[in-house]
C-alpha cells in the first residue's frame, strides 16, 4: 500500500521547535516532488515548504522562511520539516503530500495542493503564547 505517515506534532511554547517527519511507506520517494501543508482552524490549507526532485532545490513560504527546515534522509526514506522559533500562528495540522515528476527542478510552494496526489494524514502542531 502506498501511503506516507507523518508525525512528529505536539505541544510548544511560543520560541520552541519541533521535527515533523513523513515516510512514504510502499514506494520510494525518488522522483516525487515533496510538500508541506498546513491548515489552521477556520483557514484554508496553505504551502509550508516543497523540493524538487533535480538539484533538490527547496522552497519556503515566507511566513516560515528562515526558522522552518526542509531535508531529506533517502536511505529511511523519509522527508523532516524541523521548525524553530515556533509562533502561535504556526499553529496548524501540518500535512506531507508527494507528486510523481522525475524530472523537475523548481517547485512552487504557494497555490500547488491540487497537484499532490498522496497525503499523510497530518500531524497536530500546536503552539502556545
Amino acid at each position: 500500500q502506498l501511503q506516507l505517515v507523518d508525525s512528529g506534532g505536539g505541544w510548544v511554547q511560543t520560541g520552541g521547535s519541533l521535527r515533523l517527519s513523513c515516510e512514504a511507506s510502499g514506494f520510494p520517494l525518488d522522483g516525487y516532488i515533496i510538500g508541506w501543508f498546513r491548515q489552521a482552524p477556520g483557514k484554508e490549507r496553505e504551502g509550508v515548504s516543497c523540493m524538487s526532485t533535480i538539484g533538490v532545490t527547496i522552497n519556503y513560504a515566507d511566513s516560515v522562511k528562515g526558522r522552518f527546515t526542509m531535508s531529506r534522509d533517502k536511505a529511511l526514506n523519509t522527508v523532516y520539516l524541523q521548525m524553530n522559533r515556533l509562533k502561535p500562528e504556526d499553529t496548524a495540522v501540518y500535512y506531507c503530500a508527494a507528486v510523481w515528476k522525475p524530472r523537475t527542478r523548481i517547485c512552487l510552494v504557494r497555490g500547488q495542493e491540487g497537484q499532490y496526489d498522496k497525503w499523510g494524514k497530518g500531524t497536530q502542531v500546536t503552539v502556545s503564547s
